[in-house]
């Protein structure tokens, strides 16, 4: 049983990283077709946004909020163009400062 519980732990963690792999995929197609244009490809900013590779890590209510509410002038609010899960999504990309 004591080897039960380190196998299954690798088992579930093997099924995770391609879930999270999957998710910042999705999140880096999303990123291109909706935050690209003002944040940059691959996050590298043009100068005309925030430089998402130097987003915090650690702060992801940040960033959702960043996103659902906007920011002044300078990034409209999207909570009417993105689902929760687009959210997620885009989180992962940008944690994975791909």
């Amino acid at each position: 049983m004591t080897l039960l519980k380190p196998l299954l732990g690798l088992v579930l963690f093997g099924l995770a990283v391609p879930a999270m792999a999957d998710e910042a995929e999705q999140g880096r197609e999303l990123y291109r077709e909706v935050c690209a244009t003002c944040h940059g490809n691959e996050m590298m900013n043009p100068g005309l946004a925030f430089d998402l590779r130097k987003f915090p890590r650690d702060d992801p209510e940040r960033f959702r909020n960043s996103v659902l509410n906007g920011k002044g002038k300078g990034m409209p609010a999207m909570q009417s163009q993105l689902s929760p899960e687009d959210i997620k999504a885009l989180w992962a990309y940008v944690k994975s400062g791909d």
